[in-house]
């Protein structure tokens, strides 16, 4: 798999960054298989500046080896700079299948305050491209998280993933599979077979390299969880 990581595209006034990643992922979906968009929640922190939730996105591909980071990266880099906002730092990182250290940045992101040489250092020991694309180019930070933290498999939520965007009100568990979603589960982990899912905004969470929406039981129905 491919993962393209991006962050600090926004300005209070401006879309968020999720618009951009998912607007992204279907420019990609014209000749690449494009497998998801995900939300990954980092580190609430006065240092760290960011617009509303310092969250960042990551987009998925599965290119079977057949496309090179630096092309990707090259092709996704005009989208972005099109689309800047004034005020915004992005960031832009694509790697394929990045090792455990690129996984534990991530995670470290998530708890830890981390600086742009971080993340500039463990990249370039990698060869992992990584761009700053205006403003202080703090973006890099959260894009590179983005990419390990999707990686890892365990973390964030799907904001695009096949049909579910599309899925509204009341629907069978069988809709939300045939939509993309890889499971239903309940928080404790037992599957979820029968009954109806409230879907607007449904979000599945990334858990075992897959969208699992989880769930908990309402008056008549499932109600889907938001996870980070």
């Amino acid at each position: 798999m491919l993962f393209i990581g991006l962050d600090d595209t926004d300005n209070l006034q401006s879309r968020g960054t999720g618009h951009l990643a998912r607007a992204i992922a279907i420019n990609l979906a014209a000749d690449l298989r494009v497998l998801g968009v995900i939300r990954h929640q980092l580190l609430f922190d006065p240092r760290v500046p960011f617009t509303k939730h310092n969250s960042c996105k990551a987009v998925i591909l599965d290119v079977n080896g057949s496309v090179e980071p630096q092309a990707v990266l090259e092709r996704v880099r005009p989208l972005m700079l099109a689309d800047f906002q004034a005020g915004s730092d992005p960031g832009l990182c694509v790697a394929c299948t990045p090792p455990d250290n690129v996984i534990e940045f991530g995670f470290r992101a998530k708890r830890e305050f981390l600086v742009q040489s971080q993340a500039r250092e463990l990249a370039a020991a990698l060869g992992i491209p990584l761009v700053g694309l205006g403003g202080s180019e703090d973006g890099i930070i959260g894009a590179l998280a983005a990419v390990g933290l999707a990686a890892s498999g365990e973390d964030g939520r799907y904001v695009m993933v096949g049909g579910a965007r599309e899925l509204t009100g009341l629907q069978p568990v069988s809709a939300l599979c045939a939509a993309g979603i890889g499971s239903v589960v309940t928080a404790q982990g037992e599957a979820v077979t029968e009954g109806l899912v409230l879907c607007d905004k449904l979000r599945p969470a990334r858990r075992g390299g897959r969208p699992v929406a989880v769930v908990e039981w309402g008056a008549q129905y499932w109600v889907p969880l938001k996870l980070d």
